[in-house]
């Protein structure tokens, strides 16, 4: 392995337990709403402190990478996600979860918005998809892996400071380590603006709001799911369909870098809709078979056609301005991480589970219809262009 190959797995590892903190209370979180005598629409809220995070690092802090470096965001990043994670195991309740879900979405942000040009600088190579797929692969992974942590101990043991949350603490800090000795090839600029706006070239709109129909869905089953499952009493398979729904995309993902980013994307729009419908029918008739087989359907769109597709394509559209793109593109993102998840909680507060799940499919349905259509018809544009 050349120095290229090593440098760019270790920031992979790096990525991977900054995002692995993130789920990692998720089979907790219908436990901490006992606890703190809350439902669904208060889970939903503290689930989307993480966005509150994100947020403005993507929208204010867009030019810090070239101040200081990307290597110090990634380590600042890794430091917040212990931070987090001890939090939960000082006060486990859903107030401390928004708060580390705060920190959690502070440090994805700036993960999130210099991780891709970082890769691409590491491996030193002239091909935009090869740093996407490594992102998407090893962020991928960590998103689910905590969830499906956690449930193991909890298995084993059910506490609300289950082993998991030290596992990470001692894997994020040998990852600081790993990350502390890679090289910052980025020029750094000591008077660049701080605030640099998230950019989105022509034509890469559709591609950004499938992922906020993406991450909306994922977000669904991490925040809500758990509590739909509890009435059927599958409470514990909660990180298990957390797991699924996010880190299986990883299966479809060298299928998808077989594809044109377009169709990869038109694919995953077709799929989602239809995964969630079976995902949602199984969590209201209590049937574990038809959560995990549609939380499956739906993790090969949210993070492997849609996830890796979208990514890919605003990478090629990007030029120079890797890192504002990638940057636009998460934000929408993340925006679909919260504002659905937390109507949705509302509702099923309100209304019950039933109709929220209903609702939400809906909206769903209508937005993947008219995105797919948007990105057919541009792919079909330029395809004319280029032949004339």
């Amino acid at each position: 392995m050349d120095a290229h190959q090593k440098h760019s797995w270790g920031l992979a590892f790096g990525l991977c337990l900054i995002t692995l903190a993130v789920n990692l209370q998720a089979p907790l979180y219908t436990t901490y709403a006992q606890l703190s005598g809350y439902g669904a629409g208060a889970t939903a809220v503290a689930f989307s402190g993480y966005v509150l995070g994100v947020l403005p690092v993507l929208l204010a802090f867009g030019g810090l990478a070239d101040r200081v470096g990307r290597k110090p965001l990634i380590l600042v990043a890794l430091a917040l996600s212990m931070l987090a994670t001890v939090v939960t195991l000082l006060w486990p309740s859903l107030e401390a979860l928004g708060l580390a879900r705060l920190m959690m979405g502070v440090g994805t942000g700036l993960a999130s918005a210099t991780s891709t040009a970082y890769m691409a600088e590491l491996m030193a190579s002239g091909d935009t998809r090869s740093p996407a797929n490594r992102v998407t692969a090893s962020t991928s992974l960590g998103f689910g892996l905590g969830a499906a942590l956690t449930s193991l101990f909890l298995a084993v043991h059910h506490s609300v400071t289950p082993g998991s949350f030290w596992l990470q603490l001692v894997l994020a800090a040998t990852a600081m380590i790993v990350v502390w000795q890679l090289p910052d090839p980025a020029v750094k600029i000591g008077n660049a603006p701080l605030l640099r706006l998230p950019l989105f070239p022509t034509g890469s709109l559709p591609y950004s709001f499938s992922m906020l129909l993406a991450w909306a869905t994922s977000g669904l089953v991490i925040a809500i799911l758990p509590s739909v499952l509890a009435i059927h009493g599958l409470q514990g398979w909660s990180g298990l369909s957390t797991f699924t729904v996010i880190s299986c995309g990883l299966l479809f993902q060298p299928w998808v870098r077989r594809l044109h980013p377009a169709r990869a994307t038109a694919l995953g729009l077709l799929i989602l809709p239809l995964s969630y419908a079976l995902l949602a029918w199984g969590a209201s008739v209590g049937s574990l078979a038809a959560v995990l087989l549609g939380a499956l359907g739906a993790s090969s769109a949210c993070y492997g056609f849609l996830y890796l597709g979208g990514l890919s394509a605003i990478t090629a559209m990007a030029g120079a301005e890797k890192a504002r793109v990638s940057a636009g593109f998460f934000l929408f993102a993340y925006v679909g991480f919260s504002i659905p998840v937390v109507v949705t909680g509302v509702l099923a507060d309100r209304f019950g589970a039933d109709v929220a799940l209903v609702l939400f499919g809906l909206a769903l349905a209508i937005g993947a219809s008219i995105t797919g259509l948007c990105i057919v018809r541009t792919q079909a544009y330029g395809a004319q262009l280029s032949q004339g």
